[in-house]
């Protein structure tokens, strides 16, 4: 059986953390990276082969990611769990924080289910270099046509110029920003999320494909975004704790080193890289991850078809 050493796991923690946010598929490098560098990499870090442990520590390291962005938004997540228990308690949706809350529930519906059927066929099947350069591929023409085509048709839809959603007194920018996500509606929410399971193709990215359905639904870049990582927390969180048995099975028990300390630096690159993004979708879009998905993804295709 292959194992998982200190280098590997620390070095595809950090590649773990990163990806996962950034909108070029942490799936999709997982897959590619070991397999492009060769060698013990590619035996060790094999999600398809049976009995590896690589999949059990990316469970781990997906934890990690979303403890990540729970501590990097408790403020909402305590405002807007808040609301919910309110909503539940007085039966009714009232306030923006309320409607959010119900919101990010509809939106995780659609994910939660499709990845509970289809999870393990699609990585078993896909969870290979070839589909996943592919896919990087597709993401990026994906993500740089949608820039393109949807952001300027997103201009000035749920903006905060008009009366309702100006800010008021002592607000901060998220609870500002949350009541321009509270405007959405159901469907809506529920096609934003339910984007999210394009994700499960390795390669295509969860927040890209996410902020692109948010886009199309006229957000704004910083709104889209900001809906995409509130809406990935639960899900990461849970598909992390869903498959969590695996790290108890004894055939892992090797490998709970490595993979602990490969799963901080997953946390703590996944706090810096929303805290980073957060910022950086303010002002800038998709575009440079598009050029990067379309260019990573063509010469690994090239790569693997070449030395299959």
């Amino acid at each position: 059986m292959s194992g998982l050493n200190y280098l590997e796991a620390c070095s595809i923690g950090l590649l773990q953390g990163v990806t996962e946010l950034f909108p070029i598929s942490s799936l999709g490098h997982s897959i590619l990276v070991p397999a492009l560098i060769g060698g013990s990499w590619k035996t060790d870090l094999d999600m398809t082969a049976k009995d590896s442990p690589y999949l059990a520590f990316l469970v781990l390291a997906h934890v990690a990611t979303a403890l990540a962005l729970v501590a990097f938004f408790w403020r909402d997540w305590v405002r807007i769990i808040g609301a919910l228990f309110s909503s539940i308690r007085d039966r009714r949706v009232e306030t923006p924080d309320q409607q959010l809350a119900w919101l990010l529930i509809v939106g995780t519906i659609p994910v939660g289910l499709i990845g509970l059927a289809a999870d393990k066929a699609l990585r078993t099947h896909l969870g290979k270099p070839q589909p996943a350069a592919a896919f990087l591929l597709l993401n990026g023409f994906v993500i740089f046509a949608a820039n393109y085509l949807l952001k300027s048709a997103g201009k000035g839809r749920h903006a905060a110029d008009d009366d309702a959603l100006a800010p008021h007194r002592g607000e901060s920018p998220e609870v500002v920003a949350d009541r321009r996500l509270a405007r959405l509606g159901w469907k809506s929410a529920a096609g934003i999320g339910g984007a999210q399971a394009f994700a499960l193709l390795p390669g295509i990215s969860r927040s890209g494909i996410t902020i692109v359905a948010g886009l199309a639904r006229g957000l704004k870049t910083e709104d889209a975004a900001r809906f995409a990582f509130l809406l990935a927390t639960p899900v990461i969180l849970a598909a992390g704790l869903f498959k969590a048995p695996e790290l108890a099975k004894p055939e892992n028990h090797s490998i709970l080193g490595p993979a602990v300390v490969g799963s901080l630096l997953a946390g703590v690159a996944a706090y810096l890289s929303v805290k980073f993004l957060t910022k950086y979708f303010e002002n800038r879009d998709l575009k440079p991850f598009g050029i990067y998905c379309i260019v990573a993804g063509l010469f690994c295709l090239i790569w693997f078809t070449v030395h299959k």
